[in-house]
């Protein structure tokens, strides 16, 4: 861990180890009111960097409004970020531009010429979906918060990924306890420009429209976790990142390749796995290629 990492908590994505990559809570907690009469849209645990953060409480509360109030078919809304919003990017790009040089796989940085993400200003989920729509259909669709992910999944199999439009908070610009707009952007966007992640996104999209609610359903979403989040591949002997958890994670590609179980890719095994999202990635799997990868993702997933 670095100096700068060390003030921080690992980036880590509370996913949970249940049916989806995705906690398994409603897409907006009930409305509460607190102070001054507002109602709170989004509930913050006790140890979120924004807790006690009542501008920053106010600002996921006025962003989760856009979603909420979004039309499907209409344009994405746009969010005015704020100039301290936009610094944090621009730091956590400045932080993963060198670690994705030396870890991405070829497969991602391709894609990244397709999916050019400004560096120094949050890209709209609008316009990225413009550049989207020239590489094979797949769209971000806004959410206000985490979704179950039953939903998440199935909505894959449209070629439409639901997206937060929030960003971490600034006291910790290289954490974040939940996906934010830095993890769907810098992780997942460009990969779904590329025609392989998005075949494998599509395949755990068809597989949860088919399996539904059943207890196959865990093993999937292990399975997602331990390959579109976290996977691995190796390129000319190296170990190379396909996960969108490990590229839009400082912590986890600085860390990997000396602190990581790192174990042949078995999708049978890894469904069979649990997984801890509130640390650093104690295992990772590794395909031998990427086109090996998603044959054996297909073959497993047509299975159940």
């Amino acid at each position: 861990m670095s100096e700068s990492e060390s003030q921080v908590r690992p980036i880590t994505l509370t996913h949970g180890d249940r049916i989806p990559p995705r906690a398994a809570v409603p897409v907006v907690p009930p409305p509460e009111k607190h102070a001054g009469g507002e109602i709170e849209l989004v509930e913050l645990s006790a140890d979120h960097p924004g807790f006690f953060d009542a501008t920053y409480r106010q600002r996921r509360n006025e962003i989760a409004r856009l979603a909420l109030n979004y039309v499907d078919g209409a344009p994405v809304p746009r969010v005015e970020y704020t100039p301290q919003e936009h610094a944090v990017w621009r730091d956590v790009c400045e932080h993963l531009k060198p670690l994705h040089e030396r870890y991405a796989c070829r497969e991602y940085l391709d894609a990244c010429t397709r999916i050019q993400l400004t560096p120094d200003r949050i890209p709209q989920l609008e316009d990225v979906n413009a550049m989207l729509a020239t590489s094979g259909g797949f769209r971000f669709l806004p959410v206000a918060g985490l979704v179950s992910g039953t939903m998440f999944l199935s909505y894959l199999a449209q070629k439409t990924f639901l997206s937060t439009q929030y960003m971490r908070h600034h006291s910790v610009p290289l954490y974040t306890p939940e996906p934010d707009v830095v993890h769907e952007l810098i992780g997942h966007s460009a990969t779904l420009a590329q025609p392989l992640f998005a075949k494998a996104n599509e395949m755990f999209g068809h597989a949860a429209v088919r399996l539904n609610d059943s207890d196959v359903m865990t093993g999937v979403a292990r399975l997602y976790w331990y390959s579109l989040e976290f996977g691995l591949v190796r390129e000319d002997g190296a170990l190379k990142a396909i996960g969108a958890g490990l590229l839009s994670s400082f912590g986890e590609l600085e860390r990997f390749e000396k602190h990581a179980s790192i174990r042949p890719f078995n999708p049978e095994e890894m469904a069979a796995t649990p997984y801890d999202p509130t640390t650093y990635q104690s295992i990772l799997y590794v395909g031998e290629s990427f086109e090996s990868m998603v044959e054996q993702l297909d073959r497993f997933l047509q299975s159940l």
